[in-house]
């Protein structure tokens, strides 16, 4: 069984009104949690004023030379502050900022241009806190609103707890208890979505009621993806059998069941208006692209010919290129064209991108229907190289043919890739994220 609990008094805030009797004699199976007292309230409006700055840090310790220079072990060297262990990264909605958990708290920062917005380091002083760690922070688009799980060798909130952060009061105003650990959480400004081992909850955002269970796979990544435009829900997940993913449409009461792959899923990514899925499976060789309406293949692009753990998919916002990074150490730009599998109503609906260009086609392309399929693949337009074995996430820039590749080493960078001659990215800035100095 699993509870939320509040603190007595909560924030004004500018969504609707919360209502203030949630039933409380709701009871469900093992694992799904009900609420208990009047739910969090949810975030405020979107924007950059919504974060609030810290306040500022305080002087740097004043270093005095030592006037005897004969007497030299009498004045003690200031050690050099050790930088944090990073447990997570992760983009928000829309890409233009970025969250890191590490051993110490969380940090917030955005993307184009580069800047630490705030930090909440946590000492634990107080006798309810932990030892620091964050393992998961997931944003909501701007606002004030995140959701925090603990994490590392010092979780500072148990692994088994999605705790609700109010930023405007630099504190918890709710929290959801379960019986394992959470894997994941995903957020909508209508939805809370917590991914556990084998359960996918889904709640309201006003009331925390619970709408939806799902049973899945073994899912230790925590895998889930939830349509952002407004409108109804759609959610993609693990399905029931190995290389199976689940789409619900919440809109349409459906459920579409796809097997993307004969391994098991490895990594999946969601365009904003949950129309187009990429796919991707543990031997990491081929990424498929799919209808999430009717289930159809749309494309299948090459990453490579031998195996590779995907650690993510991301597409750009008008849908026309699929970014792909891997263990291997290169970040793949891909062109789709999956306008031409989806007619009518079942085309992506999307805002001008500023990446929108017209796409190029492979330099295999001339040979297809002559060599073996391997030839005839859709190989990736650009690359940009990173070093091997690290751990990278990216996404689509704010900017026209850009990208933000994240590293767990801390690296930030910025790329350029050129949409008509393909080729070697170039590298626009390149920071270390974890560093003090980036803070602003």
């Amino acid at each position: 069984m699993a509870a939320l609990s509040l603190p007595s008094s909560s924030p004004s805030l500018s969504w609707p009104p919360l209502d203030p009797n949630p039933n409380p004699n709701e009871t469900s199976e093992h694992d799904q949690p009900s609420p208990e007292t009047s739910p969090p309230p949810p975030a405020a409006e979107e924007g950059e004023d919504d974060i609030q700055e810290p306040p500022s840090s305080p002087p740097p310790p004043l270093i005095v030379q030592n006037p005897n220079p004969r007497n030299q072990t009498e004045q003690p060297q200031p050690s050099m502050p050790t930088l944090p262990s990073l447990l997570h990264i992760s983009f928000n909605q829309d890409h233009g900022c970025f969250a890191a958990g590490t051993d110490r708290g969380f940090r917030i920062y955005n993307c184009d241009p580069f800047r630490e917005i705030f930090r909440r380091d946590f000492d634990g002083s107080s006798a309810e806190s932990g030892g620091g760690g964050i393992g998961t922070v997931e944003m909501l688009f701007r606002c004030n609103i995140l959701a925090l799980v603990g994490g590392g060798p010092g979780p500072q909130y148990p692994p088994t707890k999605v705790m609700i952060w109010d930023d405007h009061q630099s504190r918890c105003i709710g929290e959801l208890s379960f019986r394992s650990e959470v894997r994941g959480v995903r957020l909508r400004r209508d939805r809370i979505v917590v991914v556990l081992e084998q359960k996918i909850f889904v709640y309201n955002f006003t009331d925390l009621k619970l709408v939806h269970q799902i049973e899945t796979v073994p899912n230790p990544k925590g895998l889930c993806a939830v349509s952002q435009v407004p409108g109804p829900l759609v959610l993609v997940c693990p399905g029931g059998q190995k290389g199976q993913v689940r789409v619900e449409h919440y809109g349409s009461k459906k459920t579409k069941f796809i097997m993307a792959h004969d391994s098991r899923i490895a990594c999946f990514a969601l365009t904003q208006d949950g129309r187009v899925l990429a796919t991707a499976s543990s031997k990491g060789t081929l990424v498929r692209v799919f209808n999430t309406v009717d289930g159809s293949l749309l494309q299948e692009v090459r990453r490579g010919a031998d195996r590779a753990e995907i650690y993510s998919l991301a597409f750009s916002a008008n849908t026309q290129w699929l970014a792909v990074s891997s263990d291997k150490g290169t970040v793949h730009v891909f062109s789709l064209k999956v306008s031409t599998g989806l007619t009518g109503n079942d085309k992506p609906h999307t805002a001008s991108d500023p990446n929108q260009s017209t796409p190029v086609s492979s330099s295999f392309s001339f040979i297809k229907g002559v060599l073996p399929r391997y030839f005839n693949s859709e190989w990736s337009v650009a690359q940009f190289r990173l070093h091997e074995g690290s751990q990278y996430v990216v996404a689509f820039g704010q900017q026209k043919n850009t990208v933000v590749i994240l590293g767990m080493d801390g690296s930030f960078y910025r790329c350029e890739y050129d949409p008509v001659n393909g080729g070697e990215m170039t590298q626009l800035e390149c920071h270390n994220f974890l560093k003090s100095e980036n803070a602003f």
